[in-house]
């Protein structure tokens, strides 16, 4: 089957960010996913699941382990198990990008308290 986002299973998370499930098996996640200008998601870690991000369109900001990242378009960055990161759209514009995970970070995600 072919997945796109028309058919895939869609969620929002954050502050009205959307994400579509393009795979979802026990040992591979692929998610397109979009931020509005000015959102970001919590400090966290994964204890087991590696993650690349793929950035099809404007520019991210990565903190990773208190490390600042910008991340452009046709551009990746890959977080390590253990890694304390997050994801912000700091500019004005939405940004699309891919993040695949190995294996899925369902019941592997852990927020920090800040």
């Amino acid at each position: 089957m072919i997945h796109s986002k028309d058919n895939s299973e869609h969620y929002i998370w954050g502050s009205q960010c959307d994400s579509w499930i393009l795979k979802n098996t026990r040992s591979l996640s692929v998610k397109q996913e979009k931020m509005p200008a000015g959102t970001s998601e919590k400090l966290h870690f994964h204890k087991v699941a590696e993650q690349f991000f793929y950035i099809l369109k404007g520019e991210a900001v990565f903190y990773i382990n208190e490390e600042k990242f910008l991340v452009g378009q046709g551009e990746s960055i890959s977080i390590e198990p253990g890694a304390k990161h997050f994801i912000s759209n700091e500019s004005n514009e939405e940004i699309e990008f891919l993040v695949i995970s190995n294996p899925p970070t369902d019941h592997d995600r852990i927020e920090i308290k800040e």
